[in-house]
């Protein structure tokens, strides 16, 4: 038991981290029943900018960039927790303003269009940083190792945990708690009566597309120092993050953070006994659950299915 202990371990940390991934994602397909596959690389731009930010490399005059990389990495990382999901936020309306052609059609102009746009931030990241690997560095207090039972357990992947779980019930007390949250749910799934009300449904659309896209940052930011930083990372999330929206069911807030757990349980577990199924296991794990309930663990039918 205490040698699968580090395992199950991995395997819910994981699952918190996939589920960060997805909360964006799940906002605007499940909310807005809208396809952003450009998801993946607004989640990378996120990582970059906080490399940008806390190493420093920043666009700034000598003088103050010198100042700045003299102050303490703790205060340089926090910045750059906050920072970078805001200087990724314009991405967001962008790609909201491109994709108000697509409201109303197939959902295949949608994705198409962000397939797109992905590329295209791909080959800016490319363009700007390069192409080499960088590594986000972290303060002293969560980084490193403790040993318990033991054993040596990662003090970040804790630490990035419980900023998950802290950023998945931020989230849920904005889409169930609130004005917004309740107007975001309306305008899904009639819009003509949110318009109605006199409620601005382009501004609507707009403001979730920006919460969306900086949780994407953010989610970028706390799983850089453990996957590092390189131009195709985007596809690295945007894949599991699909695949957990899919899962837990499209539209459903818990059903997307009990579907991460599961599969960061299922990937963890399987690395455990056969490492070269780790990866395989998700998607083996998708198909059992889509061919007995097609609409996921919690789903509900979707404009998507028209």
């Amino acid at each position: 038991m205490i040698d699968l202990l580090p395992h199950l371990v991995n395997g819910l940390t994981l699952g918190l981290l996939f589920a960060l991934i997805a909360l964006g994602f799940m906002l605007i397909l499940g909310l807005m029943e809208q396809i952003n596959l450009a998801h993946g690389s607004l989640f990378a731009l996120g990582a970059y900018f906080a490399f940008a930010i806390a190493t420093p490399r920043l666009p700034l005059p000598p003088d103050m960039l010198k100042i700045w990389a003299g102050v303490p990495l703790g205060w340089r990382y926090t910045a750059a927790i906050l920072i970078a999901p805001v200087l990724v936020a314009p991405f967001g309306v962008v790609i909201e303003r491109l994709m108000r052609r697509t409201y109303g059609r197939d959902p295949l102009y949608g994705l198409l269009l962000t397939f797109g746009i992905a590329m295209v931030l791909e080959d800016l990241i490319r363009a700007v940083w390069g192409t080499r690997d960088y590594v986000l560095p972290v303060p002293r207090d969560i980084s490193g190792g403790f040993l318990f039972l033991d054993l040596i357990w990662s003090r970040y992947r804790f630490w990035a945990a419980a900023f998950a779980i802290a950023a998945i019930a931020i989230v849920w007390l904005v889409v169930e708690r609130t004005r917004f949250g309740a107007m975001v749910k309306a305008g899904a799934h009639d819009s003509e009566i949110v318009q109605a009300l006199g409620i601005d449904l382009k501004k609507l659309r707009t403001g979730v597309f920006v919460f969306g896209t900086m949780l994407a940052a953010l989610a970028g930011v706390i799983l850089a120092p453990i996957w590092g930083i390189r131009p195709h990372m985007g596809v690295d999330a945007v894949v599991p993050a699909f695949l957990v929206i899919v899962l837990g069911g499209v539209g459903s807030f818990w059903g997307a953070v009990i579907a991460g757990l599961l599969v960061g349980m299922v990937v963890g577990l399987s690395g455990a006994y056969a490492s070269e199924w780790s990866l395989l296991s998700m998607y083996l794990l998708l198909i059992l659950v889509v061919t007995f309930r097609a609409r996921g663990l919690f789903g509900k039918k979707s404009v998507l299915e028209a």
